[in-house]
């Protein structure tokens, strides 16, 4: 079986030995009017609807759950199971200017972050391109968006750069104008440091950026917090990062989670002001959405923005996000980790 949704118009026509216009329409349907089934694509002709329900497959995922904010955030989260069982969370956080939907590129992830519930629960596979980009379908069905394409944000599940050819492709399709025709600009690759990912990132030619998950700016506190800087410390990591500016013209943004106690202090800020200054990164600080028995907090309100200030007064560009979605597992990984240590026992939908 072929699954169309991997592909672009051109190589589903030359797949299916049909003509070009017929790759757009059936591109169309999958990947801007979000249409699964065949037999729903009413501009194809019966003899090729009939032709697709036997020879190729379309929706690799299936629900497992559906939650939604009671906060007021706008923030929702899908649990999807793919076709051998394994399952992958995606989050769509609404605002009112332009929503945001954070993919996953892995089942789990072997970089092992010390706060994060997926790097807990191990590593199973790389998700193929059609995978990924579907979880942003799936997101968008119903959706009034208002004319307004979303961001997307390579921040769920996995280390894109590690599953890098998948990544990349499923850019290319969420890019497409036969598609969400999204643009370069409006999407986000976040890495936790792959050196060799940023490297061969840089040579991409578009404006996709890049941000890099940090969360320290001393090799001591970072090697505990994320494992992979004991093989790319930070030394290595700004020496990629100064090469990749200096390739693309682009700036890059840090993701610092704040944990309570651990990396919200007035010296790790300043450790932090210096690192953003000398790569001219601006910085996104997350309060930390708590994981049974990783044992993080966040920290208190006042004390997230007597950090961010810090930042601000030295003249770092710095946004505080608001803690949103706790009430539905919205961290990365959460869901499906609650859902695997009940048993496979899903939460009701709403």
């Amino acid at each position: 079986m072929i699954n169309v949704t991997e592909y672009n118009p051109t190589e589903i026509a030359e797949k299916l030995n049909l003509k070009p216009y017929q790759g757009r329409q059936i591109f169309r349907w999958l990947h801007k009017k979000c249409v699964f089934d065949f037999e729903q694509m009413s501009d194809l002709s019966k003899e090729l609807r009939q032709r697709l329900k036997e020879e190729c497959s379309a929706s690799q995922l299936s629900l497992v759950s559906m939650s939604e904010s009671n906060r007021s955030t706008g923030t929702k989260k899908a649990l999807l199971r793919l076709a051998d069982g394994e399952t992958v969370e995606t989050v769509l956080i609404r605002d009112r200017e332009r929503s945001t939907i954070c993919l996953s590129t892995q089942v789990g992830c072997a970089v092992k972050c010390a706060f994060c519930a997926t790097g807990a629960s191990g590593y199973t596979r790389n998700l193929n391109p059609g995978e990924i980009v579907e979880q942003a379908l799936y997101l968008l069905a119903g959706e009034d968006m208002e004319g307004r394409s979303p961001n997307i944000v390579f921040m769920g599940m996995g280390e894109p750069f590690r599953n890098y050819e998948a990544t990349m492709r499923s850019i290319r399709l969420l890019m497409a104008s036969d598609g969400l025709g999204i643009g370069a600009r409006r999407i986000t690759v976040s890495t936790a440091g792959e050196v060799k990912g940023i490297e061969r990132f840089a040579e991409e030619n578009w404006q996709v950026r890049l941000s890099v998950s940090l969360h320290a700016a001393n090799d001591a506190l970072r090697t505990k917090l994320v494992p992979l800087n004991k093989k790319y410390p930070i030394e290595a990591l700004v020496k990629a990062i100064k090469s990749y500016i200096e390739k693309t013209g682009r700036q890059i943004t840090f993701e610092w989670t704040l944990l309570k106690d651990v990396n919200d202090s007035q010296k790790d800020a300043e450790e932090l002001v210096k690192l953003a200054r000398q790569l001219k990164a601006s910085v996104n600080l997350i309060p930390c959405n708590p994981v049974a028995d990783l044992g993080f907090a966040a920290p208190p309100p006042d004390r997230c923005a007597t950090f961010r200030d810090i930042l601000v007064r030295n003249g770092i560009v710095t946004t505080l996000r608001r803690e949103r979605g706790q009430d539905i597992d919205a961290a990365c990984g959460q869901l499906r980790r609650r859902i695997a240590d009940s048993g496979g026992e899903a939460p009701q939908t709403s």
